[in-house]
C-alpha cells in the first residue's frame, strides 16, 4: 500500500499537467491563465486529499478530468435553459412568459443594430421611447394612451407615488394582498407617500363603504386583482362600473391593479371567468397597469394605460425615467402585442398555446414518453400560475415514474446538461407535456433515460 509520501511524490508538477493533450482546447475556450490556475487549485486540492488519506488517483489524466469539471462548473451560467415539465404555465420561478418566435426575433435584430430608440426617421430629429407600444396599446384596449414600465410592480409604485403621495386611497380590506417576495400592498402605499383607507371586511365590500371613506383628502378608488388566493363563499365585492362611476362621482380616480390582465377571455377554455383588459377600460376606470410577461405573454414589463390626461401626468413624473424600459423590452413587447391585433394569440404566443392545446394531444405526448422510458400516464391537472386565475386548474395527462426516492430522480434531473424540472405527488414523479415545448420532447426523454438505465 503507498504511503502519503509516496503519491505526493507521484504528483505531477503543474508543468507537467499543462503539457496534456487536452489542454490547447482548454485554453481556446477558458484562456492560459484561467486554465493553469485551475491547475493549482485542483492539485492543491488532491494534496489535501492525500494529506487526510483520502483515496485519490494522481495521473495527469484524472487530474484533467477534474479540472474540465471544475471548467465548466466555474463558467456555467447561473441563468439557463431548463425544460419545465410541472404543469404550471407562468411558472414565476422558471421565468414566467415564454416569447413567441417573432418576440425573439425582435429581440435579435434590434439587440445587434443601432435603431430608433429615441430617434424620429421623419424629422431626422430625437423622438421619444415611449411612442413604440403606445399605439398598439390603444388599439387593442380601447384605453386613451399608454406607457411602458419595467415590472407592474413599479407600475403601482408610480401611480400612487404620481397621484396619491399625501392622499388618501380607499381600497377594500378584502384586497390588501400580499403577493411573491413580500410584495405587500400596505407596504407599498406607504414608500410611495400615499395613506391607506380600508374599508369593509375581509369577505365583504360594497361601494357604499367607498363612497362613505371619500374626504378632501382622498385622490382615489384602488382595486387590487387577487392575485395567488381566491375568495370563496360569502363574498361580496361592488362591480367595475359601480366602483368606477362613485369614483367620478366624488371627482377622484378609479384605478385598477388587475396584476396579470389578459385581453382574451378565460372562460372559453375552461377556466374561470377574468375580467378582460378591455371590460376594465369599459367600466370607465382612469389607469389599469397589467404585467406584460403573464397573461400577456410577453416580456417582463408593468404597462399603464387609461385616460389621456392621467397618462401625461405619469409620463411627466421622475419615476418615468427611473423605471422606463430599454430598446429589448419594446423589441419583445411589440412583436407580442402585433400577435393579438393580427388575430393569432392562440396560435402564436406560447402562454395561450399551452392554455389552448387540446387534451389528445396532451395524452399522446405522455402517452410517446411512456412508451420510451416505461411509466404510467395518468389524469391530472395543470395551473396558469403566476398569480393569475388562482385556484383554476386544467384536466392534463401526465406521465407518472414510481422511483424509489422521488427526491433524487428530482436532483438527478436538475443536473443534468439540460436541467428537467418536474413534481412530485403520491410519491411519483410527473412529467406534464403541457410545459414542455414540443422541440424539447428527445432532450426530456434522453434526460430520463439517463438516469433509469
Amino acid at each position: 500500500m503507498m504511503t502519503k509520501q509516496d503519491l505526493l511524490r507521484q504528483l505531477p508538477s503543474v508543468d507537467s499537467v499543462l503539457s496534456h493533450d487536452i489542454v490547447p482546447d482548454l485554453i481556446d475556450t477558458y484562456s492560459y491563465d484561467v486554465v493553469r490556475d485551475t491547475i493549482r487549485d485542483v492539485m492543491a486540492h488532491i494534496r489535501q486529499q492525500i494529506l487526510a488519506e483520502t483515496a485519490v488517483d494522481v495521473t495527469s489524466d484524472a487530474i484533467m478530468a477534474q479540472v474540465e469539471e471544475q471548467l465548466q462548473a466555474i463558467f456555467q451560467p447561473t441563468l439557463r435553459p431548463v425544460i419545465n415539465a410541472t404543469g404550471v404555465i407562468i411558472h414565476t420561478n422558471l421565468g414566467r412568459a415564454l416569447l413567441s418566435k417573432s418576440a425573439q426575433r425582435a429581440i435579435t435584430e434590434v439587440a445587434g443594430q443601432y435603431n430608433t430608440l429615441e430617434f424620429d426617421l421623419d424629422n431626422g430629429k430625437r423622438g421619444s421611447r415611449l411612442v413604440h407600444a403606445s399605439q398598439l396599446l390603444r388599439d387593442l384596449t380601447g384605453a386613451d394612451s399608454a406607457i411602458v414600465v419595467n415590472n407592474n410592480a413599479s407600475a403601482l409604485i408610480m401611480i400612487l407615488s404620481a397621484l396619491a403621495r399625501d392622499h388618501e386611497v380607499v381600497i377594500s380590506r378584502g384586497q390588501l394582498v400580499e403577493i411573491g417576495g413580500g410584495f405587500r400592498i400596505p407596504a407599498i402605499m406607504k414608500q410611495s407617500g400615499a395613506y391607506l383607507v380600508e374599508v369593509g371586511t375581509t369577505n365583504r365590500t360594497r361601494v357604499a363603504d367607498f363612497a362613505d371613506a371619500v374626504t378632501g383628502d382622498t385622490a382615489m378608488f384602488l382595486r387590487v386583482h387577487s392575485s395567488n388566493f381566491k375568495q370563496i363563499g360569502f363574498t361580496e365585492q361592488p362591480s367595475l362600473e359601480e366602483l368606477a362611476e362613485t369614483a367620478h362621482a366624488h371627482d377622484i380616480l378609479a384605478v385598477d391593479d388587475l396584476g396579470s390582465g389578459t385581453l382574451i377571455d378565460t372562460s372559453q377554455f375552461g377556466l374561470d371567468y377574468e375580467p378582460t383588459i378591455q371590460d376594465i377600460v369599459n367600466a370607465g376606470f382612469d389607469l389599469i397597469c397589467f404585467s406584460g410577461d403573464k397573461l400577456l405573454g410577453g416580456p417582463q414589463a408593468g404597462i399603464i394605460i387609461g385616460k389621456q390626461a392621467v397618462i401625461d401626468n405619469l409620463k411627466r413624473h421622475p419615476l418615468a425615467r427611473a423605471l422606463r424600459v430599454d430598446k429589448l423590452t419594446y423589441s419583445a413587447l411589440v412583436a407580442t402585442l402585433e400577435h393579438y391585433r393580427r388575430d393569432e394569440a392562440l396560435t402564436h404566443i406560447p402562454v395561450w398555446q399551452m392554455i389552448s392545446q387540446s387534451l389528445n394531444a396532451i395524452h399522446q405526448r405522455a402517452q410517446h414518453w411512456s412508451e420510451q422510458v416505461g411509466g404510467r400516464v395518468l389524469q391530472s391537472e395543470s395551473t396558469v400560475g403566476g398569480g393569475s386565475l388562482p385556484g383554476t386548474t386544467m384536466p392534463t395527462h401526465v406521465l407518472a415514474l414510481d422511483v424509489s426516492s422521488p427526491d433524487d430522480f428530482m436532483a438527478e434531473l436538475r443536473a443534468g446538461s439540460m436541467p428537467v424540472i418536474a413534481r412530485v405527488s403520491d410519491g411519483m414523479v410527473l412529467f406534464d407535456p403541457r410545459t414542455v415545448l414540443p422541440e424539447q420532447d428527445d432532450s426530456l426523454i434522453e434526460s430520463i433515460q439517463q438516469i433509469i438505465q
